[in-house]
């Protein structure tokens, strides 16, 4: 691991994962891609790496980079704003971003571990495994959708290639705060119970999400190129956590006692479960998330407090 790239970079998700692999790999020349429309340049307090400012989905790899290669690259990149509905805009940044990604790649046939999402499985219940058809209840799902089939096509031609999926489930965790509405639910609420208001959500507050820390995300990301093969994988606590239960542990945590404000859901595609099946990761990764969400909210609120 002496060259490591990394797209999205300055994100939620990306700027944890650069900080981790920076300390990981202290002698390791990386590079962050990141082009700031779902990124934040304080993320990055303390990179040590190089830093290319650009569009993933415009970006002439080999013309930049020329003959350099890399041990690994993960693809972060994405448009995460579940709520854009311009299809043309979200898809094409999000699908071409990756194609990019994997033309740059096949020459050596980098491993390569990119971000996909359980968003993909769509509006349903019970418990989400690897082998459910895609069922995308909004157009960043369809997305993730061609992420993972771009995925499978360059596997069946390169079949030595290793490349590898990880289906994010809800992540929270520090660094999301320049989110703004698009931070999590966990993020959202704790600021309103941080305010003394009542913190909103939609009735009766029973909507339950497998809430899964950003440093176990982190973990099972870079643990991700040790896969065996090219597939994707459930990233997840393996918990599915409602947003009253949600909503306890902040009250706990912050020493309060504000009831839930309830409040009709607007959204048609909303899901109303999410719920990881870990089998998979843990058979082939032995992934084990370190933090239950009462653990995570707990460890979070620490860090939001400055304690």
């Amino acid at each position: 691991m002496r060259d490591i790239l990394i797209t999205g970079g300055a994100g939620f998700i990306g700027s944890n994962l650069t900080l981790a692999l920076q300390e990981k790999y202290p002698d390791a020349r990386i590079v962050v891609i990141d082009d700031f429309r779902s990124g934040d340049f304080k993320n990055l307090q303390g990179f040590r790496g190089d830093f290319l400012a650009a569009d993933v989905s415009r970006l002439d790899f080999r013309a930049h980079f020329k003959d350099r290669t890399f041990d690994a690259i993960f693809h972060e990149a994405s448009i995460t704003d579940t709520t854009i509905h311009d299809q043309c805009l979200q898809t094409h940044d999000n699908v071409e971003g990756f194609r990019k990604v994997l033309e740059f790649a096949v020459t050596h046939q980098t491993p390569l571990v990119y971000a996909s999402s359980a968003a993909t499985y769509g509006i349903g219940s019970g418990r989400m495994a690897e082998s459910q058809p895609p069922a995308p209840a909004n157009v960043y799902a369809f997305s993730k959708v061609q992420l993972d089939n771009l995925a499978r096509t360059y596997s069946r031609s390169f079949p030595s290639w290793k490349i590898v999926g990880v289906r994010y489930f809800n992540v929270y965790g520090p660094r999301e705060s320049h989110k703004g509405s698009a931070a999590s639910m966990i993020y959202q609420l704790y600021l309103q119970v941080k305010a003394g208001k009542r913190p909103r959500v939609f009735i009766a507050g029973e909507q339950k999400r497998d809430f899964v820390y950003v440093k176990d995300v982190v973990k099972m990301t870079i643990d991700a190129l040790r896969a065996p093969q090219t597939r994707t994988y459930n990233c997840g606590s393996g918990i599915a956590f409602s947003f009253n239960e949600v909503i306890a542990e902040l009250n706990k945590n912050l020493k309060t006692n504000l009831e839930p404000e309830y409040f009709e859901n607007p959204y048609t595609f909303y899901q109303p479960h999410t719920e990881a099946d870990l089998t998979i990761a843990r058979t082939d990764l032995g992934y084990e998330p370190d933090y239950a969400p009462p653990a995570g909210i707990a460890d979070y609120i620490n860090v939001l407090e400055g304690r």
